[in-house]
């Protein structure tokens, strides 16, 4: 069985977003504006993507893993997993957490990373000291039976000392997209001796996800969305393009990637007011904590350019928890809901 092919360097595009949700994961998920409405079919002015029901889910309650299991590691290292009764699953998005515990073995999970934030996961220690930095230390105090994790997250070194200390570190590829999702959660549930319990996740979840894009209308214009990951105190503006992750997120709503649609040739780019005006996008998609840290929507459409955009010009924001929208996990059905309901004011 196989996780995944032999480990290049990251893309330019994976880098960038991971430097990126480094900052981002360092701060809460506190909604970004406390004059933004929820989505409640209203496609003017502001409006925050919620998910109505953020809670795990478990395809099972009673998994029985059938160990041992081989699996071939994403950096080509073929990995024995004998125990999983002592579970640590980080990377940078909290995929793989959130695929364990819907999985059925939350109860097993000894340490996280700061994505994982859904609540069942609270209590569970974090081995992530600031942002995406793992701390070798506090995961070998947990005495982890299985390490599930990816090159987004680091630094490698601290993968290597592990597996030099015996325990059975499991790479998956670092690549977020919607058609990876099932076989992101096939790879985690062969690693955990769960197969069965994986196909049946996968086929809720790819349910769930096919169930959501039908939201998106089937007539009118599709939106032009500007996805903006901005950081005030930091001086970080920027735009997203292909690769961002958010293209996949708009695309999957029925709208239109502004930045892939104007030809950027990388996930993220420094934003100009030219650009942005040139762009004219319809909706501004952020982060709650990126709008925030502008001063919400009054500060934002203060920006140089934004007003001068259709979206500025109509305050018509949609933000979204800086861990959910960009999870790509068991939950992205849900998600694309939210997305869809905030953005078209369509609901079922």
């Amino acid at each position: 069985m196989k996780t995944g092919a032999r480990p290049r360097p990251r893309s330019t595009a994976l880098s960038a977003l991971a430097g990126l949700l480094a900052v981002v994961l360092l701060a809460g998920c506190a909604p970004a504006d406390a004059t933004a409405p929820s989505a409640t079919g209203d496609t003017a002015g502001p409006a925050t993507a919620v998910v109505d029901d953020a809670s795990i889910h478990p395809i099972t309650t009673d998994p029985e893993p059938r160990l041992p299991v081989t699996v071939r590691s994403y950096d080509g290292v073929d990995v024995t997993i004998t125990d999983v009764s002592r579970i640590i699953a980080v990377d940078l998005y909290g995929t793989l957490g959130e695929i364990v515990y819907t999985l059925g073995l939350g109860d097993n999970v000894v340490g996280r990373d700061r994505a994982t934030g859904f609540p069942e996961a609270a209590d569970v220690p974090l081995v992530s000291a600031a942002g995406h930095d793992l701390n070798a230390e506090s995961i070998l105090s947990l005495n982890p039976t299985v390490v599930l994790t990816d090159t987004s997250i680091g630094p490698s070194e601290v993968q290597a000392q592990l597996r030099a200390a015996g325990i059975p570190v499991v790479y998956f590829t670092p690549e977020r997209t919607l058609e990876g999702i099932g076989p992101q959660i096939t790879a985690v549930a062969e690693a955990l001796g769960v197969p069965e319990a994986g196909a049946a996740l996968v086929e809720r979840v790819e349910g769930e996800i096919a169930s959501a894009v039908e939201l998106a209308p089937a007539d009118g214009e599709a939106p032009r969305i500007a996805f903006l990951y901005l950081r005030g105190a930091a001086g970080i503006y920027l735009l997203g393009g292909p690769g961002s992750g958010a293209d996949a997120m708009i695309h999957a709503i029925g709208a239109v990637d502004v930045g892939t649609n104007i030809g950027l040739d990388r996930s993220f780019v420094n934003l100009t007011s030219e650009a942005l005006i040139s762009a004219a996008p319809d909706v501004i998609l952020m982060f709650s904590e990126g709008l925030k840290s502008v001063g919400g929507v009054d500060g934002l459409v203060g920006i140089t350019g934004i007003a001068q955009t259709p979206a500025g010009a109509n305050r018509r924001v949609v933000d979204m928890s800086d861990t959910t929208l960009l999870s790509f996990g068991p939950r992205t059905g849900a998600t694309v809901r939210a997305l869809a309901e905030a953005v078209h004011g369509t609901s079922r």
